[in-house]
């Protein structure tokens, strides 16, 4: 992606260590972001007095969020997204939201584009304690880099510098990479504080656009290692790696019939880096080995494949997939699959529904596609193959049963519990949203990755 906005500011420096802000009577307190590292290369199993029913409760050593004084101004937070739907980066929105919402020191709006269709998200939203406005929003959207769409570009961000205006925003909220656009004009508009959440891989064209955008940000929150690699700030001391986190989707056990093929299924939105063609072919090669669930839809925005058409034309046994289309709620079909598969030819931020499978006991199937990576523990909550690789993916298919799915099944129930719950997620947004706030001198900020 590119834009015709370049805004620069200097590099921000890392801090020596704990960083010392003060709340509004000027009094002293210490916000340690180190807190909320990852510790994903050797995730600890939580001790007994750290979960209750299998689910992960805060830690001990997680600072508590600075107390409001009675009659103070609330911090007004402005969150800004690109889409109104309810997929991947939607729903991580969703968690975003949930947890600045219930901050009695925030005010929190959302900001979604007016150019696309009216969805579920601004209603999800509201029920959560947000203000929703929709607004035209300098979002970059491939399909419209065009001279045209560059001029439309500049225009809303013009609107966007307007609206700003007077609304006196502590922090803005950049949701997506494709929302970037807006750090420098909060920046130019007085906005001294802006989160930048980078949800998706970037290109080597996108890193030309998009890293004088970033140098807007004051902090980076980046889903996967991977995500933060290819922007090229993997160095950035204002980068973060906050892995997704999905709610606890598991429920009881159903009694299955032992001989019998695996059900897998499949779900993502139907763009052609998707990977519903190589899986496909490989599901064809490997004989059609059981049942095969597709479930999704074009996107809103930007091309799409014809899955029903793909199947026709690819699979010689089309009695073995079950085109389902566009559902409210994945979870059932989750549920009476035996695994997930998540085919993507391209790189993949993260995977939002490897984590909706782990929850519920399902392993996945996925490509070498950079964020799955760091999720699926080859092997052992799933499996792996090289991006595109029609053989690579036959033969895992071919090579497995549902003795063996279920055994993988339960570690990535445990992986789940251990390292990808929602609150594990929005406890450290909500540690970068607070340091941001509470930090006195800007400049200074650092937040350790």
């Amino acid at each position: 992606m590119t834009s015709s906005t370049d805004r620069t500011r200097n590099h921000l420096g890392p801090s020596a260590g704990p960083d010392h802000a003060h709340d509004d009577r000027g009094e002293s307190m210490s916000i340690d972001i180190r807190h909320y590292q990852d510790r994903e290369a050797s995730p600890a199993t939580p001790s007994a007095d750290e979960t209750t029913h299998g689910v992960v409760r805060p830690g001990t050593d997680l600072p508590e969020l600075p107390r409001r004084r009675r009659g103070s101004r609330r911090s007004k937070v402005l969150l800004v997204h690109s889409s109104d739907e309810m997929y991947g980066s939607d729903r991580i929105v969703v968690e975003v939201v949930g947890e600045l919402a219930a901050r009695d020191d925030l005010d929190v709006t959302v900001w979604l584009p007016s150019d696309v269709a009216v969805g579920p998200l601004g209603p999800r939203l509201r029920e959560l304690g947000a203000r929703v406005e929709r607004t035209p929003l300098p979002i970059l959207r491939r399909t419209r880099l065009g001279p045209l769409g560059l001029v439309r570009l500049a225009r809303d961000a013009v609107r966007t510098a307007f609206r700003l205006s007077g609304r006196h925003f502590d922090l803005v909220y950049c949701a997506t990479s494709a929302c970037l656009v807006v750090a420098p004009v909060a920046r130019a508009m007085g906005v001294r504080r802006i989160v930048g959440h980078l949800q998706e891989p970037w290109s080597d064209g996108d890193r030309r656009g998009l890293r004088p955008l970033a140098r807007a940000c004051t902090s980076l929150v980046a889903v996967s290692r991977s995500v933060l690699d290819s922007s090229g700030l993997s160095d950035d001391p204002r980068a973060v790696v906050v892995h997704n986190g999905v709610s606890d989707r598991s429920v009881d056990a159903i009694e299955r019939v032992a001989d019998r093929a695996p059900q897998y299924v499949v779900a993502s939105r139907w763009n052609g880096h998707k990977g519903h063609a190589t899986l496909l072919t490989a599901w064809n090669a490997a004989g059609c080995p059981g049942q095969l669930v597709v479930l999704g839809g074009p996107p809103a925005v930007g091309s799409a494949v014809d899955v029903p058409a793909l199947v026709a034309a690819i699979v010689s046994r089309p009695e073995t997939v079950t085109v389902v289309g566009e559902v409210a709620d994945a979870s059932p079909y989750l549920r009476d699959a035996d695994a997930v598969i998540l085919p993507t030819d391209t790189l993949e931020g993260f995977g939002l529904v490897t984590l909706e499978a782990f929850s519920q006991g399902r392993p996945v199937i996925a490509s070498r596609s950079g964020g799955p990576e760091e999720v699926v523990d080859e092997g052992r909550t799933g499996w792996l193959f090289d991006r595109r690789d029609v053989d690579g993916l036959s033969a895992i298919l071919s090579s497995l049963d549902v003795e063996t799915l279920a055994e993988a099944g339960r570690h990535a129930r445990e992986a789940y519990v251990q390292r990808f719950t929602p609150e594990r997620m929005r406890r450290r947004i909500g540690a970068v949203v607070t340091r941001e706030l509470h930090t006195a001198d800007v400049g200074t900020l650092a937040v350790a990755s």
